[in-house]
């Protein structure tokens, strides 16, 4: 575990106050992952690295003595991992920002349930990073999500090409199961996120998307309405034409949803 008085600029101190920077924590066990995120955090001003740690304990630690800005934390660790790491931060009175910097895409969710600022893929790209950064620095500046307020559900993060984007559940329209995926319609691009579709299902907000059938879970402001289509078989109408079967255990909730 090493500590550093200041992220450097070509071999000198960062120009911006240490008002204007955020104080910046860096949380990996591998040694050159470390070495490759401070070289990329040299070369971004915004940043003061004043620390670094090799697990999840010593970063609880230097949190507490060093109190940053900002948390550059890795996912996977001995002992103690990135999750929960984050669920410590969160109980803090001052929590850093925390953006998640790993190698695997399957912890977006959960990373997001523990309100990080973005969620970075491995190998970083100094652009990607700095884009995850004015993110931190509007945070820091009181531009709060107001999802934060929220007990649902406003973004997903979802693996496209070689990074993470995201999604507002506002443009979603419909999620669809494909085994242990769901596929997000958002416009005319569909897009795949590895969680299940009940447990996608308890974080959505049940204001504005319900579930029509195992498969199949619906914006509400894009359903048109309810055809019968005898023997009690009953399909949801969507503002484009298309026609989708309700599944019988799901037809009361449908049902009510349109005062029926």
């Amino acid at each position: 575990m090493s500590l550093n008085c200041a992220c450097r600029w070509n071999g000198k101190v960062d120009p911006l106050s240490e008002e204007q920077s955020l104080r910046t924590l860096i949380v990996d066990d591998e040694p050159l992952a470390v070495e490759r995120m401070q070289v990329i955090c040299a070369k971004i001003p915004q940043l003061n690295v004043v620390g670094t740690a090799s697990d999840g304990d010593a970063a609880l630690r230097l949190v507490e003595a060093l109190q940053p800005d900002l948390v550059l934390l890795d996912m996977t660790m001995p002992g103690l991992d990135g999750l929960g790491v984050a669920r410590a931060l969160g109980k803090l009175e001052k929590r850093p920002a925390v953006i998640f910097v790993t190698a695997h895409d399957h912890f977006a969710v959960e990373a997001f349930d523990l309100d990080a600022v973005d969620y970075v893929l491995k190998p970083v790209a100094k652009d990607r990073l700095e884009r995850a950064i004015d993110r931190a620095v509007a945070r820091q500046g009181g531009a709060q999500d107001a999802r934060t307020e929220s007990q649902w559900l406003e973004e997903l993060w979802v693996p496209h090409r070689s990074e993470l984007i995201r999604i507002e559940t506002a443009q979603v329209s419909r999620i669809d199961a494909e085994r242990d995926y769901v596929r997000l319609y958002v416009e005319d691009r569909t897009y795949l996120l590895l969680q299940t579709i009940a447990g996608l299902e308890k974080r959505l907000d049940p204001a504005e998307f319900i579930r029509i059938h195992r498969s199949t879970i619906l914006r509400k402001d894009g359903i048109r309405g309810l055809r019968h289509d005898g023997l009690g078989v009953w399909s949801v109408e969507l503002d484009d034409g298309e026609a989708l079967r309700i599944g019988r255990t799901y037809l009361p909730k449908v049902k009510a949803m349109a005062g029926r």
